[in-house]
């Protein structure tokens, strides 16, 4: 009986070295995207969407904000660094080293708690708010109530874009940072008085948007820069992207990605902007046939 099973065994040994060797001929392939929490739920999404053309090119796609996207492309850690800023507006940043795939536009929104009555602000009553200057909702026509401010991290890059927009040179006051714009967004939801900012495709119907100057937050209004807080999306590269890189951000600019992918999850599709801004703040209009 015994040397019936050690035959058996030794017969069934190759079968079993044959199958474990039938596993898939391709191998996977890898690129991966740091940096702004802003730019993050567009890049996953359409790493998502590419991978279905490309079942065996994966892109991993992490937060942690602009300033860490722009460091880590700089040294060569990552394939994409994704930024809401400018390359050029980053301190110990070489732009000259970094290419710029500018992918689409966002926009930046004032949001309240729930129960506080403020409809609109001016853009000095923003800042008044987030310099500490105004302390109470009463001062711009809301209730006595006291204003509690959730603000980003420095190194965010939708902080330095509202910064930008917004603050005009004046100091934020200090008050309670958070890393991640969810986590904002929760904050703001359970806290009473709050108020912060998110980028457009974070919002839901936990928070109350604030219209600026009586003018609603709305792609068309951020396409015609009546809306004044946005940033563009930047995924920038180390010198000119090759490979499975290229591939992927020629992938993000075709129809199909800015019509269903950037469109549906409220970004501006980059050409259909008919405003431009470049890295000082200056904004003016797109002369026809530039992209």
């Amino acid at each position: 009986m015994k040397k019936r099973l050690v035959a058996l065994f030794a017969i069934m040994i190759p079968v079993v070295i044959v199958l474990s060797g039938c596993k898939g001929s391709g191998s996977q392939e890898t690129i991966t995207a740091v940096g702004s929490s802003a730019a993050q739920p567009l890049v996953e999404l359409a790493g998502e969407e590419f991978t279905k053309n490309n079942p065996n090119e994966y892109v991993n796609v992490q937060g942690g904000g602009t300033g860490t996207g722009l460091s880590q492309i700089q040294q060569g850690a990552v394939n994409i660094g994704n930024s809401d800023l400018y390359a050029e507006q980053k301190k110990d940043i070489d732009a000259k080293k970094l290419v710029d795939h500018r992918i689409a536009a966002v926009g930046m929104i004032p949001v309240v708690n729930k129960d506080v009555k403020v409809k609109s602000l001016t853009i000095k009553q923003l800042r008044e708010i987030f310099s500490g200057e105004v302390k109470n909702w009463k001062q711009v026509g809301g209730q006595d109530l006291p204003i509690t401010i959730i603000n980003r991290a420095d190194g965010s890059g939708t902080r330095a874009a509202f910064e930008s927009d917004v603050m005009n040179g004046t100091p934020f006051v200090r008050s309670q940072e958070q890393d991640s714009s969810g986590m904002v967004r929760q904050i703001v939801y359970n806290t009473k008085g709050s108020i912060s900012y998110l980028a457009m495709p974070y919002l839901n119907d936990t928070v109350k948007t604030v219209n600026i100057d009586n003018i609603e937050p709305t792609i068309e209004n951020i396409e015609n820069n009546t809306w004044k807080i946005w940033s563009y999306e930047h995924l920038y590269t180390n010198g000119q992207p090759t490979g499975m890189t290229k591939e992927f951000l020629e992938f993000i600019m075709t129809e199909h990605v800015q019509e269903n992918v950037v469109k549906k999850m409220n970004y501006v599709p980059i050409n259909e902007m008919k405003y431009q801004k470049d890295y000082k703040g200056n904004v003016t209009p797109v002369s026809k046939g530039v992209k």
